[in-house]
């Protein structure tokens, strides 16, 4: 038998459930510019028509009893956000690295004035004035400044490598206190919605707040996400707690984890030139370490690109783009002043004198104590531009051979076809490639990140065009259910004030 006040109880159902679709509604038009927000709705629940019963079956089906607002659930595509980690994790990649070989690129500032192919061309070009002028002081004194300009260059590129390597190293740093950070984040989060889910409630914010910070962490390493349930009695719906793995080539390393609820920290170490030797995770709570050598990180993301380009060890070699520069340009200083000095040393000065070292350096560190001979500096007449001992102060040949070493095919540890000059120009040359490379890579990823953001946005960002329709539907479900009541209420009106008047 149907209750005579089912009908209001059923309408009074129907306005609170519409109420409460009205208010997520609004909710979700609130936050349609919050960053990380997930838009959300309302899962409606027809209530049971089933009764118990005396009769066979022991139920029965009766009239409908309305509908309930039940769990408000974020609309979220768990396949959509590994999709965007793992491009997140190689667009953090190969951003740093572009950025870093925009820094050598600035650093080096080639084909400028103020570039270091500009200052050899004008040593070449005042050695050349020399042959013709070998008696001339001024010329003289401008060879031995244009020598010291150079000798400057190269200490300024020594100096500025080390100060970028350092800022670098830096950025290791701060990124390993960010990642730190942002696990105990994240391990937080976790707790909180453990405590949170056994009585059937649904922390959607607590969610969208932890997929945030996931989000942030996939771009400096690469990262594998699972969920586990959580205990007592959690909703179908809930999500559970997040355990987070580092994926470095095979391994898998906890980072959060869901069932100890409990985080690891990463800690870096390098040596005293700031190369890094490896990294120690560790989980205090469960007494776990493991160690990854530098040479041995793997994991795509803005650490790798910066331990990539700052330097790190491996075995008894150091490896990393910027060693590898600095490398080059001592190999190029030494064999160029190698050579300089043999063809000074062959040649005799002014005063008719063997010629001796025109450019100094510390064999420990060429490139930052290269100069030139302090004395030559101070009497310009040493320089040896003439070939021939006592041939008269207005020989010049040897500063011919000189300018030439600039051009020398096959000196030093240089191949037959190779030059200071063309060395130089490989070295710029393969930079160059390098950063076009990282350039085109960065808005690869960029591209393929965006579209994943796209799809994902899609599924679960405000469209202010939907919340404005559903904001009319449930105005009109209300205005339905309110109808309703007062339709049952003038029924109930009719029946108990005005049945039975007849015969009175």
């Amino acid at each position: 038998m149907v209750s005579t006040f089912q009908g209001l109880e059923m309408a009074k159902r129907a306005l609170n459930a519409q109420q409460a679709a009205l208010y997520t509604t609004s909710h979700n038009i609130s936050n349609a510019n919050t960053v990380g927000y997930t838009r959300q709705r309302v899962n409606f629940e027809q209530i049971s028509s089933l009764s118990s019963s005396r009769e066979p079956g022991g139920v029965v089906s009766g009239v409908g009893s309305g509908v309930e607002a039940g769990s408000i659930e974020r609309i979220r595509d768990q396949f959509l956000d590994t999709q965007y980690r793992k491009e997140n994790s190689k667009y953090g990649y190969y951003q740093s690295q572009a950025q870093a070989l925009k820094q050598m690129e600035n650093l080096l500032n080639e084909p400028t004035e103020e570039g270091l192919a500009f200052v050899l061309e004008d040593f070449f070009n005042s050695l050349q004035d020399l042959n013709g002028n070998a008696d001339h002081a001024g010329t003289r004194t401008v060879v031995a400044q244009r020598g010291e300009a150079v000798a400057e260059t190269f200490r300024y590129l020594s100096s500025s490598i080390k100060d970028v390597q350092d800022d670098l190293k830096n950025q290791i740093d701060v990124t390993v206190e960010d990642l730190n950070s942002i696990l105990k984040q994240i391990d937080a989060i976790n707790n909180e919605i453990a405590g949170i889910e056994p009585h059937g409630l649904v922390p959607n914010d607590l969610y969208d707040e932890r997929d945030r910070l996931i989000d942030t962490l996939s771009t400096m390493v690469d990262i594998e996400v699972s969920y586990g349930k959580s205990s007592g009695q959690p909703s179908p719906i809930a999500e559970g707690i997040a355990t987070i793995t580092l994926k470095n080539g095979d391994q898998h390393i906890s980072l959060v984890d869901g069932d100890s609820r409990s985080y690891s920290q990463f800690e870096v170490s390098a040596d005293s030139d700031g190369n890094i030797t490896e990294f120690t995770i560790t989980n205090e709570e469960l007494n776990e370490t493991e160690t990854i050598l530098a040479a041995d990180f793997t994991s795509k993301g803005s650490m790798k690109a910066l331990l990539e380009m700052n330097g790190y060890v491996d075995g008894n070699e150091i490896h990393g783009y910027y060693n590898e520069v600095k490398a080059d340009l001592e190999l190029m200083l030494v064999t160029y002043a190698e050579e300089f000095n043999k063809v000074h040393q062959a040649g005799f000065d002014l005063d008719g004198n063997q010629g001796g070292e025109f450019f100094t350096f510390d064999e420990n560190d060429p490139l930052g104590t290269i100069a030139v001979n302090e004395e030559i500096l101070n009497n310009p007449d040493l320089i040896a531009a003439s070939s021939k001992e006592n041939s008269g102060t207005g020989d010049g040949t040897n500063a011919i051979d000189l300018a030439e070493v600039y051009n020398k095919l096959g000196a030093g540890e240089f191949g037959e076809r190779t030059s200071v000059k063309s060395f130089y120009q490989s070295l710029i040359g393969e930079l160059g490639v390098k950063t076009k490379e990282a350039n085109r890579m960065t808005d690869n990823s960029a591209v393929l990140r965006q579209q994943v953001e796209e799809n994902r946005m899609s599924v679960s960002s405000v469209s202010l065009d939907e919340e404005m329709s559903n904001l009319i539907k449930f105005q009109h479900a209300y205005n339905a259910a309110a109808r309703s009541m007062t339709t049952v209420d003038e029924m109930l009106d009719r029946i108990i004030n005005q049945m039975g008047l007849v015969g009175r």
